[in-house]
C-alpha cells in the first residue's frame, strides 16, 4: 500500500508540474511570435561598399494611434550613425521581414533624439508594419522575469531576430558616482548635479553589442517593458563574443511615450 500511495503521489507532483509549468512556455512561444513582426534592422546602406549593408543594431515599431500598424520605430540614439566624411554617401535603412519574402530595406528619417535616455525615433517609408504595445515600465520590480529580442553579433548569426531570457536584477539610478573621488568625471558631476539621473533596469541577461535598440518586453503578454541600450564588457569590444558578461541595462519604456509626445506636438 505504502508503494501504491509513493507512486500516486509522484503522479500528481508530475501533472502539477505539467499544469503550472505549460502555461509559462506557451506564453513564451505566443510572446515571441507576436513580437518578432515587429522588430526591425536598422543600419547604413552604401552602394559602393561591400556589403551594402551595415548592421548598427536593433529597433522595433511602436504605435501612432493607428490600430492597423505604423511606421515608427524605436532604437538607441548611439545606434545613429555619427557625421562623417566616409559615410556621406550612406543612408539611414531599416529591414523588416515580408512574409517569406525575406528581408525588405526602407529609407528611413530620424524624428526625434533623446541622448539623455538613449532614444531615438525613426519613421520608415512605405507601407506601415505591425506595432508593438508599450506596457507600464513603472511597475516593474526586481527578480522579474523578462525576455528581449535582436540581432547579436550582427550578421555573424545571419539576420533572424533572437530571444534571450532573464530578469530584472537590479533597478538603480543611470548615473552613479564611481568608486573613488578620482574617478568622477565632469559629465557624471554635471548628471548628478541636474538632477538628470533616472533609474535604468539591469538585467540578468547575455545580450551582446547587436542587440542594442531591441525591445525588453514581457514573456507573458509582450508587451514592451524597455529599450536594451548598454552591455557590460570585460576588457574588449571583441571580449564580449568569446566571454559575454551576463549583466545588459535596459532604457524603461516610460520614456518612449515621452518621445511619441514631444514628436506628436510639432
Amino acid at each position: 500500500m505504502a508503494l501504491k500511495q509513493l507512486k500516486f503521489e509522484l503522479v500528481l507532483v508530475a501533472l502539477a508540474v505539467l499544469f503550472f509549468a505549460g502555461p509559462i512556455k506557451a506564453d513564451l512561444r505566443d510572446a515571441i511570435a507576436k513580437v518578432k513582426p515587429s522588430v526591425l534592422l536598422v543600419g547604413l546602406y552604401k552602394s559602393t561598399s561591400s556589403p551594402r549593408f551595415a548592421l548598427r543594431g536593433t529597433g522595433f515599431v511602436v504605435a501612432n494611434g493607428n490600430p492597423g500598424g505604423s511606421n515608427l520605430l524605436i532604437t538607441n540614439a548611439h545606434v545613429l550613425p555619427q557625421p562623417s566624411k566616409d559615410d556621406v554617401d550612406a543612408t539611414l535603412v531599416v529591414q523588416l521581414r515580408v512574409g517569406d519574402k525575406g528581408w525588405q530595406m526602407r529609407p528611413a528619417a530620424v524624428l526625434e533624439v533623446d541622448k539623455l535616455h538613449d532614444l531615438a525615433l525613426l519613421r520608415f517609408e512605405g507601407p506601415v508594419a505591425p506595432a508593438l504595445r508599450l506596457g507600464d515600465s513603472g511597475a516593474v520590480r526586481e527578480g522579474q522575469a523578462i525576455a528581449f529580442m535582436g540581432f547579436p553579433i550582427g550578421d555573424a548569426l545571419g539576420f533572424s531576430p533572437v530571444t534571450h531570457r532573464g530578469m530584472v536584477s537590479s533597478i538603480a539610478a543611470a548615473a552613479l558616482p564611481t568608486a573613488t573621488a578620482q574617478r568622477l568625471n565632469e559629465q557624471t558631476i554635471r548628471g548628478l548635479r541636474g538632477g538628470s539621473s533616472f533609474d535604468i533596469f539591469q538585467l540578468d541577461g547575455t545580450a551582446y553589442p547587436g542587440n542594442s535598440g531591441g525591445p525588453m518586453f514581457d514573456p507573458a503578454t509582450g508587451d514592451v517593458l524597455g529599450v536594451v541600450n548598454m552591455v557590460f564588457i570585460k576588457g574588449t569590444r571583441e571580449s564580449a563574443l568569446t566571454h559575454p558578461s551576463g549583466i545588459s541595462y535596459a532604457i524603461p519604456a516610460g520614456f518612449i511615450l515621452q518621445l511619441l509626445q514631444r514628436s506628436q506636438s510639432h
